[in-house]
């Protein structure tokens, strides 16, 4: 009946949803309004709710097929963003999952004929982790945020500027005419936010962070991110649109894997040092393979690097550790053969006390 049912305090419900979030990742937040206002068909109903992972937010009964880039592919031999290569593969990449559309197996009749009115792609890239610290750029950082913020104005407006340019050959997809004005004014918006724009935004209930363009190092990828849009929005004007979403930013768990990723989706990298488990028991140490390149980019020497892996990875033997050496599993009662046991464990132990437990 439109009454008040109950009035929590917001600061404690967000204490709630942060505690569940951090124990078990759910639940999942959805902020109805902000997703809608960036709605490119909303003449076909709201956005109610996303896939499991979240990256895919449309109408119900509707699917896109996902591909991924591996950023990191694309730095060129100055160890540099190769901007033009990347759009090309994008290019690419979107041709390629508009003719998906047609070929996918949907799992039901209403899915495959929302598909086809809506033709929605998913377009996305992985491993901008590795990028990031390959190129010894702090993930946490202006430059680390704003790099990535391009990358992804330079994706999804190629993205929308190639739908513009199928549009002109095939005809835009079927829910385009009646939702056009509401398109036009997203991508407008879009536009806006790659220019680095702080107000002029049309409908919008909460105004997005803009790029920061002044973090953006490299000129061509400023460039490039904000020409991405003036494509789009032309071609859109001009033509209409192939397809009504054209990317997102998936997990890429298995995917990330397959493309032999250092990092998954949009994630940082989990660690410096990984473990490896061997198949005949305890585990193998290995330095992140990022950490070299880094070091390098921040003007390190090849000696010095080599001290640092060692440093990372560990020794693998307790002769000289401080703490816990000979000296001290003597003192403890431990004879030659039992810390020449220690030792072998030590070499392939997940953790030191794990040496000592068996």
């Amino acid at each position: 009946d439109g009454k008040v049912h109950k009035t929590i305090k917001a600061r404690e419900l967000w204490e709630k949803i942060g505690s569940a979030a951090w124990h078990c990742a759910d639940p999942g937040i959805q902020f109805h309004t902000a997703v809608n206002d960036w709605h490119t068909c909303p003449a076909g109903g709201e956005i109610r709710a996303s896939n499991p992972c979240s990256e895919y937010m449309f109408l119900d009964d509707t699917a896109c097929n996902l591909a991924s880039l591996n950023l990191l592919q694309f730095r060129d031999a100055e160890k540099r963003f190769d901007v033009e290569s990347f759009e090309h593969a994008v290019r690419l990449w979107t041709v390629v999952l508009e003719i998906s559309v047609l070929m996918a197996q949907f799992p039901s009749r209403q899915i495959a004929e929302l598909s086809y009115k809506y033709r929605t792609l998913g377009l996305g890239y992985a491993n901008i982790g590795g990028l990031l610290m390959s190129s010894g750029i702090p993930y946490d950082s202006a430059e680390g945020r704003a790099i990535c913020g391009a990358i992804s104005s330079v994706m999804t407006g190629i993205c929308y500027a190639t739908s513009a340019e199928m549009a002109k050959e095939l005809g835009t997809f079927p829910g385009y005419a009646d939702n056009a004005d509401a398109m036009l004014r997203v991508i407008r918006n879009h536009r806006r936010a790659a220019y680095g724009e702080t107000s002029g935004y049309e409908d919008l209930s909460v105004r997005p962070v803009p790029l920061d363009l002044a973090s953006v190092k490299d000129a061509r990828l400023a460039a490039h991110a904000k020409a991405a849009w003036d494509k789009a929005l032309d071609g859109g004007k001009a033509h209409g649109y192939r397809n009504a979403q054209v990317s997102v930013i998936a997990p890429t768990g298995t995917i990330g894997l397959v493309m032999d990723c250092d990092t998954t989706g949009i994630e940082p990298d989990f660690a410096l040092v990984k473990f490896k488990k061997l198949a005949g028991g305890g585990y193998f140490k290995i330095i992140n393979r990022a950490v070299p390149e880094a070091l390098r980019a921040l003007g390190y020497g090849e000696a010095q690097i080599a001290e640092i892996e060692a440093y990372a990875v560990g020794h693998g033997s307790l002769a000289q550790a401080p703490g816990i050496n000979h000296t001290t599993l003597r003192a403890k009662g431990f004879d030659d053969a039992a810390i020449q046991k220690a030792e072998a464990a030590v070499k392939t132990a997940f953790d030191i006390k794990f040496a000592f437990n068996r």
